[in-house]
């Protein structure tokens, strides 16, 4: 099978998913890209179950249900993210959880914070919409913008101005006006009153509408003028070019290349003007379906191209889920699963608790000197673990030979481990360490292959260690 193959597939992988080890690069090669692409898009079309939750939650009992232990919903995610047949499903609620961040550190109450992960796992392909209307109907995001203090009489202006800001048109496409009109519409849109947590524990919230708090009153919105609900608003919304620009910009970030954050975004233009407009253009198109537009974004030309297949910083989530998908670790149910689901916090993205309404910072923003030195220990310390069923198979493949160059040994390790890209220098430094060690052989006794498997093991580690392994 050509190194091109493998290489755009693994591309495909590491943005519409969380990476892949060779054998499934392999197998979706042989498929073809076309078709990977359909069963990541459309995953209930092809016949692609989603994963069994059940399994987990036998052996994890306090994962369904975390209440106020948001380690227990971290860990329940992260499982996921290892474990999920449907990547693609798994990485847009990654996406619209960034987009339309809610934190636990406000809501506290893990258990809708899920819900909310699950609703945009069910509803991240389709209407973007529908999406939004569940959105401003969705418990989690109604307490962490206020919008259940949003009366008739007392207008709560917070999730207004968000849902045009940072949800859809993004600034200077709006006035101060159409933010109080767009919170005058959304009076009335709560919580419904439930019974208390003691002694039995949370009991889940529900959405309201409270028809005697709604300010029925004429608004005019964007040019438009009438008595307008919530879904009025949100009607209009998708209709403004200004929000299918920032969606598409958005999708680019995410899944293409690294772009400016989101507050300079009115200041400079995209990274790459026509791929961003051929993703609004289908948007529109499409009549603002989500999974249109992405078969077009993975399909396309501007996508494929190598220039930016690592032109994009790996989040700890997908430094965290893709290593241990590489290594093939907590592919099923067992103790130590806790603090993987921590690490992404350490890391510098902690699940279920963006900072700020605004996300995180994407891009070269996730490296500082602290997360740097833990995505590397977190990485090395994986890809070193000889015991690793992933590991194991890196070393198997690069056994079939008796006798090993240095040069052989580091680029079989580069290739196996992503395909990875490292420079000439940096791969130059890695061949001269190993040549340090002496001939590479597999050698035929248990000792001598426990010496190969270590020296595999630690060129996997020094890789893992380089500046380029950041990117993906």
């Amino acid at each position: 099978m050509a190194d091109k193959e493998i290489g755009l597939m693994a591309h495909l992988m590491r943005r519409a998913g969380f990476g892949a080890t060779r054998e499934e690069l392999e197998a979706r090669a042989a498929k073809g890209y076309e078709a990977t692409v359909e069963e990541l898009v459309d995953p209930s079309a092809r016949g692609i179950a989603p994963i069994d939750e059940g399994i987990m939650f036998r052996h994890n009992p306090g994962f369904e249900i975390p209440g106020g232990n948001p380690t227990n919903g971290q860990a329940h995610w992260m499982y996921r993210l290892i474990n999920t047949p449907r990547p693609l499903e798994e990485k847009m609620a990654l996406f619209w959880h960034h987009v339309f961040a809610t934190g636990n550190s406000k809501v506290d109450n893990c258990d809708q914070l899920l819900a909310q992960i699950a609703m945009f796992r069910e509803d991240g392909m389709g209407n973007y919409r529908d999406l939004l209307v569940h959105l401003a109907r969705d418990p989690a995001m109604i307490f962490w913008l206020d919008n259940n203090q949003n009366h008739k009489d007392a207008p709560n202006e917070n999730w207004g101005r968000e849902l045009l800001e940072l949800f859809s048109m993004g600034q200077g496409n709006y006035t101060e006006q159409d933010v109080k009109e767009c919170s005058r519409a959304f009076t009335g849109w709560t919580i419904a009153a439930k019974i208390p947590r003691l002694p039995y524990g949370r009991y889940p919230w529900q959405f309201e509408y409270l028809s005697h708090d709604h300010d029925d009153g004429e608004k005019v919105f964007l040019g438009h003028k009438g008595r307008f609900n919530g879904e009025d608003i949100i009607d209009i919304i998708v209709r403004q070019p200004s929000t299918a620009r920032f969606i598409a910009r958005h999708l680019y970030n995410f899944f293409v290349a690294d772009e400016v954050q989101v507050p300079s975004w009115l200041d400079l233009p995209p990274r790459d003007p026509v791929a961003v407009n051929m993703i609004g253009e289908t948007f529109i198109n499409s009549g603002y379906d989500i999974r249109s537009t992405l078969r077009m974004l993975l399909n396309s030309d501007f996508f494929k191209d190598e220039s930016v297949w690592y032109a994009k910083v790996k989040s700890p989530a997908e430094i965290v889920a893709g290593t241990m998908r590489l290594v093939r670790d907590h592919t099923s149910p067992k103790p130590g699963l806790a603090p993987i689901g921590l690490e992404t916090l350490y890391q510098g993205q902690g699940l279920l608790d963006p900072p700020s309404v605004e996300g995180w910072h994407t891009g070269q923003e996730w490296i500082d000197s602290g997360a740097l030195l833990r995505r590397i220990n977190f990485v090395a310390d994986r890809v070193g673990d000889t015991s690793l069923p992933g590991v194991r198979s890196i070393i198997d493949r690069l056994a079939d030979k008796e006798e090993l160059t240095s040069q052989e040994l580091v680029d079989g390790c580069i290739d196996l481990m992503g395909p990875a890209r490292v420079e000439e220098g940096t791969r130059q430094e890695l061949v001269t360490h190993v040549e340090s060690g002496g001939p590479v052989r597999r050698g035929g006794t248990e000792e001598e292959r426990l010496a190969f498997a270590q020296r595999v093991g630690e060129v996997l580690r020094l890789i893992a260690s380089t500046r380029e392994y950041q990117f993906g």
